[in-house]
């Protein structure tokens, strides 16, 4: 089993990655594979809705086929468990790390939904407010796709300013840690589980607007 954590931070080593980290330790600890992937620093276009990836079926995305997403999304779509840790920016996600998800869930759902039944769960750094908002942000993915969202003791919220602040957040630290137990406990509660209940069925998309 592995679990795929993607760092939206710009910085490389900054806050996110600090949380990021304390969550996977926990992860590992459990054997369970951990790895973060960092795309808050590369040049990722936002979604231009053009549905292509829904005819092509390819899991790629063919609007904007040269950016970093298509050199990242498959190994992401073949982890067991999947978690996204961002900064906050003006109380919402970081801007690259928006337009990466976008893209990466729509061409999720463009081929038959490829987060269905993975364990998810978000994670947030920030100095000192609108970390809630961001969480609900990442969140929204979660829920979309049907992932088993993994919780913690409190909001996967934690504080600090310059890289490696967030380690005086004891409360903060307690969350990552716990969160990274309960992933590893769900993955392998799903492992266990899998030759005896039976998941789900898949159902087809009901799709309405209100247009009349």
């Amino acid at each position: 089993m592995k679990v795929i954590a993607i760092n939206g931070s710009p910085k490389k080593e900054g806050n996110t990655y600090q949380a990021l980290t304390l969550v996977g330790n926990e992860i590992i600890k459990a054997g369970i594979d951990f790895e973060i992937l960092h795309i808050g620093n590369k040049l990722i276009h936002g979604c231009t809705a053009c549905r292509k990836c829904a005819e092509t079926k390819d899991k790629r995305c063919s609007g904007v086929p040269n950016d970093d997403l298509n050199n990242l999304n498959q190994q992401i779509y073949e982890a067991d468990g999947i978690i996204l840790g961002s900064p906050v920016y003006y109380s919402g996600i970081a801007g690259t790390m928006k337009s990466f998800l976008d893209r990466l869930f729509y061409v999720s759902g463009a081929n038959g939904n490829m987060f269905r039944q993975k364990v998810g769960a978000a994670v947030v750094a920030v100095r000192r407010t609108g970390g809630s908002s961001t969480f609900d942000c990442l969140n929204h993915y979660l829920n979309i796709t049907e992932m088993i969202i993994a919780t913690s003791n409190y909001w996967n919220v934690i504080h600090g300013r310059e890289p490696g602040e967030v380690m005086q957040d004891a409360e903060g630290v307690q969350c990552m840690q716990v969160l990274g137990r309960n992933i590893a406990w769900l993955l392998k509660m799903k492992e266990a589980t899998k030759d005896t209940i039976e998941p789900p069925l898949k159902t087809t998309k009901v799709v309405t607007h209100f247009v009349r």
